[in-house]
């Protein structure tokens, strides 16, 4: 017995009666129920008692037969009214998966009390292409990963709604808030049931936001609230004269009259305050970062003791012009005040030394940020949970409570849970898949049996982000405490990347196209050199730099070197051993036979030491090294005007150097110092010879060189406001000499100016200090004259703003400005650390792991050059591998 389909339209009244048994209530007019041939076979004002004796599933090609009459509730010997609700509720179950656009259930045989069902559906067809219209490749590159469609899927309601939602989001984080997506189902002729979907994507113009107003405030300006939102910011015209925001005219008086002694602290505060770098945020809105930032407001106000500020309420409108305005209404609340400060709990350390650490004393202002700060970490200074943590107490707990609040004055008490001193159990490293493990290992200051410390886990993290082998930003120490038997594993987890550098370059120097070659391996393994397996391409893992450089403009000049650092010598503690050979050659280019060919020979050789020290602390260094080259001249007098242009010249010296470098990792520091003095001598040949070198010729005089030789550099990184860095750095060098017979030696000297390349000329064993701004080498004593002659003392002073465009390891990427000042001297008669040459600009830079970094500057030089008209003005600089600073 089967049933035709009654046509709807044809049988409203018969609708009108199932709609008054619920047949078809909350399902969609397409879903029908169609039972019997002859209606009257059915009494619809009286429902029947069946047993289902049988259910098919008809209409389906790609779902489970046994899981859709599951899914419908419907089973075998179920006893069902007919008309009822059974019927209905499987429409609906079947009908709420979304994957039909139509459910229809026949009666295909009644047999007494027993009725056969049918289940008919039309499913909904499936996606076989998807493409897109008005994106970029790259945009829909990014869209393609994120909506994960694939070919197969059921284009369901809930599919095209989500597509289209996630798409307008992704464009609403960009700014395109119009974004309007419409999307094509287009029947694939190849394939039954399956469509292409055609996406068209309709960006709109990026809103930005045109105001913000901000109400209610008094404590605190428009800009200091502004300020404080990081991400949400206006979009508007810069000032050409203050291109990095709304700093106030006088900045630099305010600077100059800071207290000496809180200077950097103070610098940062101001900038915090004052400062909004609007050339680094887009004027976007997005709703999850303008949440963020009003809470941001927020903490703000609580930092300035306004306990109960709070932001009553927010409005978004359009403008005229299709901007966004954004509306807060600001409660600021009471200032209050701290009235006591009690530690409870606490056996360690007495109260009065946790009060001087914590900062906080009666009558000061309430801060909620000082005080969590100096209670939980403090990434400038010492903390309260520092004292505990880095000496094993890793279950502490300190909590405040305020236990009265009463007018303006809260009463504080510090509730301290020292627990017990926790041991390291294991230490694991994962993800060093090129680097071998002892390299890694004697890096970490976490040492099974130690008692743990918060401190020496940073210190581990900086000390492998110093390898340079691994992406410092994803370097993640996972610490698992066990509290029932007072141990602690901790695992670090690292991300190798690339750490050996090619350099490939052609350029164009001192009237010549000079080409260089250099390899560096800076993870090399020397024990594994004679394993064949191990060449992939090169032997590595073991830690150690091997370095090659060759150098050429043709038959007039040729360079190479050679150079192998093993960083721990004997494997036990990390004293390092440099050797190092180079050798030059500069001629005339005429052939050797040629009786006028003029040759400049020089060979050297270094074998250096290295040690890191543990006192006065152990971010000491000391590197001590014995230097041996010889210069060899012939016919050369006309290009280095010493004695007669042919003999011999030697340099035998001792170099060392006392440092200290804390700064957080070597790419992209953000904070820490790197200080190093340094003494280059040899031995005062003159004192001991016998010999009236005032009666010498210039080479006798200088066959055996003597001098020493004096440098300073310091650098400082101050983190301001999240990743814009303040970069401060200061050089001196000073060359003396023994004997005034022979005064200052006229090699090793100092050439200021321009990109600080060093190769070609360096001949004489000058020394190269970069000076953006002006031409190489031009701040230089008589260089207009001689440019052999050089300086004997220089200084420098850089002040640099960093950002960075990109952290991911294989290309960081920042943007800088600068400020530079610098000079150079022949003889303490002329010196003036005050006479300086002043320079500002921009650049980038670019670290590619193959490459190194990559620079490039724009300088302009403020101050004129004696006797070199173009030495100044507007200047370009490019480096690999070179320090432009």
């Amino acid at each position: 017995m089967r049933i035709k389909v009654l046509p709807l339209s044809a049988h409203k009244l018969l609708v009108y009666l199932l709609l008054a048994f619920g047949l078809f209530s909350s399902v969609s007019s397409q879903a029908q129920i169609q039972i019997g041939s002859d209606l009257s076979a059915f009494d619809y004002s009286k429902p029947k008692d069946y047993e289902i004796g049988g259910i098919k599933v008809e209409g389906v090609k790609y779902l489970d037969q046994n899981v859709l009459i599951m899914l419908s509730g419907l089973s075998v010997g179920q006893n069902i009214k007919i008309p009822g609700d059974p019927i209905t509720d499987a429409i609906r179950k079947l009908w709420d998966q979304g994957l039909f656009e139509d459910v229809a259930i026949y009666a295909s045989e009644v047999v007494g009390n027993r009725i056969f069902l049918e289940i008919h559906l039309k499913e909904r067809p499936r996606v076989s292409r998807f493409s897109f219209e008005g994106l970029r490749k790259g945009e829909a590159d990014d869209i393609r990963s994120k909506i994960n469609l694939t070919r197969g899927d059921v284009a369901t309601d809930h599919l095209i709604v989500r597509t289209r939602d996630i798409i307008k989001d992704h464009f609403a984080e960009k700014g395109f808030l119009d974004t309007e997506v419409h999307i094509e189902q287009i029947p694939d002729e190849t394939r039954e049931n399956y469509v292409d979907m055609l996406i068209k994507v309709d960006k709109n113009n990026k809103v930005k936001i045109g105001e913000i107003l901000v109400e209610g405030n008094s404590d605190l300006s428009d800009d200091q609230v502004l300020a404080a939102m990081k991400e949400t910011k206006m979009k508007g015209v810069l000032d050409p004269l203050n291109p990095l925001g709304p700093m106030v005219v006088n900045t630099s008086w305010e600077l100059l009259n800071l207290r000496p002694l809180s200077a950097i602290g103070q610098i940062k505060n101001y900038f915090t305050e004052n400062f909004r770098p609007r050339i680094f945020k887009s004027s976007k809105f997005i709703q999850e970062n303008f949440k963020n930032d009003k809470q941001a407001i927020i903490e703000k106000y609580n930092a300035k003791g306004y306990r109960d500020a709070s932001i009553i309420s927010d409005s978004v409108y359009r403008l005229a012009d299709n901007s966004l305005g954004l509306k807060l209404k600001i409660n600021e609340g009471e200032r209050y005040y701290f009235r006591s400060i009690d530690w409870v709990g606490n056996t360690k350390y007495d109260s009065e030394f946790l009060s001087t650490v914590l900062g906080v004393e009666p009558g000061d202002v309430y801060n909620k940020e000082l005080l969590s700060t100096n209670l939980s970490y403090n990434p400038n200074g010492l903390d309260v949970s520092s004292l505990y943590m880095d000496d094993g107490y890793l279950f502490f707990m300190a909590e405040p409570v305020e236990v009265l609040v009463e007018n303006d004055s809260i009463d504080l008490e510090i509730r301290i849970r020292e627990g017990k001193q926790a041991r390291i159990s294991k230490v694991t490293i994962k993800g060093n898949t090129k680097t071998n493990d002892h390299v890694v290992i004697r890096e970490l200051r976490t040492l099974p049996g130690q008692l743990f410390s918060r401190a020496d886990i940073i210190r581990t993290t900086r000390e492998l982000a110093q390898l340079r082998y691994f992406n410092p930003e994803t370097i993640v120490p996972d610490v698992q405490p066990n509290q029932a038997d007072g141990t602690v594993d901790i695992s670090y987890t690292v991300e190798e990347t690339s750490a050996d550098q090619i350099e490939l370059t052609g350029g164009w120097g001192y009237g010549r196209i000079i080409g260089t070659l250099g390899l560096s391996f800076n993870n090399f393994s020397l024990r594994n050199v004679f394993k064949k397996d191990a060449w992939r391409p090169i032997p590595s893992g073991d830690g150690q730099k091997l370095s090659i450089r060759l150098q050429t403009y043709g038959k007039g000049y040729l360079s190479y070197s050679l150079s192998f650092t093993e960083p721990w010598l004997g494997g036990r503690k990390p004293t390092s051993l440099t050797v190092s050979y180079y050798h030059s050659l500069y001629s005339n280019g005429l052939p050797k036979s040629d009786t006028n060919r003029a040759t400049f020979k020089i060979d050297g050789f270094t074998l250096g030491i290295g040690k890191r020290l543990r006192w006065p602390d152990d971010f000491f260094t000391l590197y001590q090294a014995a230097n041996l080259m010889r210069y060899d001249l012939k016919n050369y007098s006309q290009i280095f005007s010493v004695g007669t242009g042919t003999g011999f010249f030697n340099v035998f010296s001792y170099n060392v150097v006392f440092g200290r470098n804390s700064i957080s990792q070597p790419i992209f520091p953000r904070s820490g110092s790197d200080v190093s003095l340094s003494l280059e001598l040899t031995p005062p040949y003159s004192a001991f010879s016998g010999k009236d070198y005032s009666s010498l010729d210039e080479n006798e005089k200088f066959k055996w060189v003597e001098y020493h030789k004096w440098k300073l550099n310091t650098s400082l990184y101050v983190e301001t406001l999240p990743k814009l860095v303040l970069a401060t750095r200061l050089k001196f060098g000073f060359l003396g000499y023994y004997n005034k017979d022979i005064g200052v030696t006229p090699f090793q000297r100092f050439y200021l100016g321009g990109d600080g390349l060093s190769g070609y000329n360096n001949l004489d064993g000058r020394e190269i200090i970069a000076m953006r701004g002006y031409g190489n080498e031009t701040i230089t004593p008589f260089y207009y004259k001689d440019r052999n002659i050089g300086g004997n003392i220089y200084s420098k002073y850089t002040l640099e703003l960093r950002y960075p465009l990109s952290l991911n390891p294989s290309a960081t990427i920042y943007a800088l400005t600068f400020l530079e000042a610098g000079n150079s001297w022949l003889g303490f008669d002329n010196f003036n650390p005050f006479d300086v040459k002043r320079s500002a600009g921009a650049g980038i830079r670019v670290f590619l792991p193959m490459f190194g970094i990559l620079g490039l500057d724009w300088g302009y030089g403020f101050d004129d050059i004696p006797g070199i008209p173009n030495a100044n003005g507007s200047q370009f600089h490019f480096s690999i591998n070179q320090s432009l600073d």
